[in-house]
C-alpha cells in the first residue's frame, strides 16, 4: 500500500476523533466505554504533534501524536479497516531521524496486538506503571 504521513489539515478533525474514539471502545473492552467521548481527541493531543497517515485512494487510515519535548509517543490509532497493513508502520518511520532517534511509549499490558506491533517494530520493554485504564509497559525504541 501506498501511505502518506502528513500533517492533519481542519477537515481532518472529525475523522481523527471518530477513529481515536472508536478504537478505544473496540480495544480497550475492560473499560467502561461511556468514559470515551469524541472529545476526548482534541483534549489529549492539545500541544502534540500530529502525524496523520493516508492512502491514496481510501482516505485518513490513523494516526500519530508525539510529545516531541519527551521523545514520548503519546498515541498512534489506526482505523479497523487500515489495521495490520502497514499504516501503524509507516507512521514510525514517518517520526523525525527514525530509527536513529531514541522513542519511548506506554503500552497497556491487556492491549497485547499494540504490544506485539511494538516489539516486532524494535520497541523492548523498559519500565512498567499503573494508570486509569490499567498496568502498562514502558516501551522504548532502541537506535539501530
Amino acid at each position: 500500500m501506498t501511505w502518506t504521513i502528513r500533517p492533519p489539515r481542519a477537515e481532518d478533525q472529525e475523522m481523527l476523533a471518530e477513529i481515536y474514539l472508536s478504537v478505544r471502545r473496540e480495544t480497550f473492552v475492560w473499560v467502561d466505554p461511556g468514559k470515551f467521548h469524541r472529545e476526548d481527541f482534541a483534549a489529549h493531543t492539545n500541544g502534540e504533534t500530529v502525524f496523520v497517515c493516508e492512502h491514496e485512494n481510501r482516505g485518513v487510515a490513523g494516526f500519530l501524536s508525539l510529545w516531541p519535548a519527551d521523545d514520548f509517543i503519546h498515541m498512534l490509532y489506526i482505523s479497523p479497516d487500515f489495521q495490520g497493513l502497514g499504516a501503524g508502520t509507516a507512521l514510525l518511520q514517518a517520526l523525525p531521524e527514525w530509527p536513529q532517534h531514541r522513542y519511548r511509549l506506554k503500552c497497556l499490558v491487556k492491549n497485547r496486538r499494540a504490544k506485539a506491533f511494538y516489539l516486532a517494530n524494535g520497541f523492548r520493554v523498559t519500565g512498567n506503571g499503573t494508570s486509569p485504564e490499567g498496568d502498562y509497559e514502558e516501551l522504548s525504541f532502541s537506535p539501530v
